[in-house]
């Protein structure tokens, strides 16, 4: 078996996670027919059939999953290996992809950000910011940041926030004027600020006390996608908006606003940055996790 290459072992780990020759192909960069060329001699030289393929699907047959099984944590550890011997923690030099949501990104980019790059200058951070969930790995990103109920359940997660709280907030001079709702049901009868999601839908307000939850589709004359902006529009006293705690917390602090229904809003898991497990972790993830881990913990 010593005619089996490194390259096509790594074709074969590829189009096995993937389940896709066009997505496999998107992440090593290489054409869809180089790969398929790959696993067929990589089936011809170990005499075994190792992924089905249909016109719709790939997927790896029972010899296929047994030697990805031993395959994937053996190729984690080469790369490691490598990883270690060609350049150390000091010398980083390569650049980090990270999606993440408007708050993810502005909690890094504050607290994160600038120690790792003290502590590793010669590296890079690409840090792209958008509300859709994306998928990470065929848009070409070593790391997510999501709310943790959002992050997908085949990857790994690393908290770095305590609990957050969704919460009604409006201005003292809407409620003095329009009242204060005591139940969800009661927002259908005001103004409320609205998220447009990234779908274009808008989004759907979630409440939750003791065993009850409760759905509201609110009505409202304005559409946000974004929550500072949402915060700013509560302020004007355009009505009630529905936003992450931190986002409000210093005009609840100096009294802009006045939280709403802060029965209804009970905790949710905070942030987290997530990445493949099944995949190489490269050395400047590792690097910025540490770095996460020491500010968070």
């Amino acid at each position: 078996m010593n005619d089996v290459s490194l390259s096509d072992l790594n074709a074969f780990a590829a189009v096995a996670q993937q389940r896709s020759f066009r997505r496999a192909a998107d992440a090593l960069g290489v054409s869809r027919s180089a790969l398929s060329h790959s696993v067929r001699a990589l089936e011809t030289r170990l005499g075994a059939r190792l992924l089905h393929r249909t016109t719709r699907s790939v997927a790896p047959t029972e010899a296929g999953e047994a030697l990805l099984a031993r395959l994937v944590p053996a190729l984690r550890d080469l790369d490691e290996m490598l990883d270690a011997v060609g350049q150390s923690d000091a010398e980083l030099t390569s650049t980090l992809r990270i999606n993440a949501n408007e708050g993810g990104a502005g909690w890094l980019l504050q607290h994160v950000v600038p120690a790792f790059l003290l502590r590793h200058p010669r590296a890079s951070i690409d840090l792209v910011t958008e509300g859709r969930l994306v998928d990470i790995i065929a848009d070409g990103f070593d790391a997510g940041v999501r709310l943790r109920e959002a992050v997908p359940q085949d990857m790994i997660a690393v908290p770095f926030t305590g609990a957050i709280r969704f919460l009604p907030v409006a201005a003292p001079a809407y409620v003095a004027a329009h009242g204060r709702p005591q139940t969800p049901e009661d927002l259908r009868r005001h103004r409320c600020i609205r998220q447009r999601l990234p779908s274009g839908k808008p989004y759907r307000w979630e409440f939750a006390k003791a065993s009850d939850e409760v759905t509201v589709e609110v009505p409202g004359s304005i559409s946000l996608d974004h929550s500072r902006l949402m915060v700013d529009a509560a302020v004007l006293g355009l009505g009630i908006a529905f936003v992450p705690e931190p986002y409000a917390a210093d005009a609840l602090a100096d009294g802009r606003l006045v939280v709403l229904l802060e029965d209804w809003c009970p905790p949710l898991e905070g942030l987290c940055l997530y990445y493949a497990g099944n995949r190489h972790v490269p050395a400047v993830l590792r690097a910025f996790i540490d770095v996460l881990r020491g500010l968070a913990g």
